[in-house]
């Protein structure tokens, strides 16, 4: 049962309360389902009975119970736990866990060349300021300038397409049924508009959410505030020009830390070494891909099957859809930035286990594992575009 399932069976729950009269809500038109958070237990854990507590008239303990009497009953769940004021926290059985594993990873695989649907955004120029060089780093699909003779920076939108692609440029033209894992239909049909004052990280952080947002089916409008008028996103700037970083760390510098702090542009964003993040994440997609080639010389290939013993790798592939729609939601790209780098240290500290060693022979586990890892070198390229950064399949 993967954690799109699961959703489903949550959200099955609450039409059959509802349906029966013990709740008098509006059935929400989707549930978020995640890995349990501090003080929670089991595979799976949801807030769905906090959210209609309110609108139900009822205590948030009340409308759990009545959920979690009906969610037991689903094939695959072993038990529902209720704790803190109203978390519902999802067992599965045994063989239920592991097919969950196995199912996430071939969702992720399956859909690792759908394009993003709608991915469009717009920047439209006011004013006669320009943030020198932003280009170099801000210019990116969906945004495109000129400089007119008078000096004035005009900017027009432009189409693109976001993909799970392994560099950032290149996107699927191949038609399919699935966007890329963690794309949804949420906001299909919603304008956003983002007034952004004239600054390099605001310019970069924009870029960043009209990608983000528009993996969630929503299209952004962005405009450059005159002096004096009122901005949807004011990053703190930074204190330097992040320029000489090159485009992929500069755009690092900026993103990766919250808005409300100032970003440090320094060249250790440069160094190829443990400390440095953005390294960290681009070597985690650089060992997926010589993972897979090793693989190919040693005659396997990967399939997807249970990985007992990579559970942090799992839960942040799972948690992968929620954080996308948060850094959206949010309006900061730095949660998705932050999530690379929990999903990259969780596979580097177990890549080691996913070819075999010396005169052992590929087995099954060996498979499964070679399967998460491509699993995780999709969802890390995936991301990595996102924000306008390449994932280099060597470094």
């Amino acid at each position: 049962m993967t954690p799109v399932e699961l959703s489903r069976t949550v959200l099955h729950a609450v039409r059959s309360a509802v349906a029966d009269g013990e709740l008098d809500v509006v059935v929400p038109p989707r549930v978020v389902v995640g890995p349990p958070g501090p003080g929670g237990c089991g595979d799976y854990a949801t807030n769905v009975a906090l959210q209609l507590a309110r609108p139900a008239g009822r205590a948030p303990l009340d409308v759990a119970e009545i959920l979690r009497l009906r969610i037991r009953e689903t094939a695959g769940v072993a038990d529902v736990e209720i704790t803190g004021p109203g978390f519902l926290n999802i067992r599965l059985e045994g063989a239920a866990a592991s097919a969950a594993t196995a199912a996430l990873v071939r969702e992720i695989l399956d859909r690792r060349g759908g394009d993003t649907p709608g991915a469009r955004g717009e920047l439209r120029a006011s004013g006669d300021q320009s943030a020198p060089g932003i280009h170099d780093i801000a210019g990116a699909p969906g945004i495109s300038s000129t400089r007119s003779a008078s000096g004035t920076h005009s900017t027009t939108s432009t189409t693109s397409t976001i993909s799970n692609a392994n560099t950032f440029g290149t996107s699927s033209t191949s038609s399919t049924a699935h966007p890329p894992y963690g794309h949804t239909t949420a906001l299909n049909g919603h304008v956003i508009p983002l007034r952004i004052p004239y600054d390099m990280r605001a310019e970069v952080v924009a870029d960043a959410l009209v990608r983000i947002i528009a993996t969630q089916g929503g299209r952004v409008e962005v405009a450059h505030a005159r002096p004096g008028e009122r901005v949807d996103l004011r990053p703190v700037p930074a204190a330097e020009d992040p320029a000489p970083l090159g485009p992929d760390a500069a755009r690092w510098a900026l993103l990766y830390p919250a808005g409300r702090d100032r970003p440090r542009i320094t060249a250790d964003h440069l160094l190829q070494r443990e400390s440095n993040p953005l390294f960290r994440v681009r070597y985690a997609h650089a060992r997926t891909r010589a993972l897979g080639r090793n693989a190919a010389r040693l005659g396997f290939d990967g399939v997807p099957g249970d990985v007992p013993d990579a559970g942090a790798v799992v839960r942040a592939l799972a948690e992968y859809p929620d954080v996308l729609a948060q850094a959206g939601a949010q309006r900061a790209p730095d949660r998705l930035a932050r999530h690379l780098v929990v999903l990259a240290d969780a596979l580097l500290a177990v890549q080691h286990t996913v070819l075999p060693l010396g005169d052992e022979k590929p087995s099954a586990a060996h498979r499964a594992r070679l399967a998460l890892a491509e699993a995780v070198g999709t969802v890390l390229a995936g991301g990595l575009s996102l924000l306008g950064i390449s994932a280099p399949e060597h470094l």
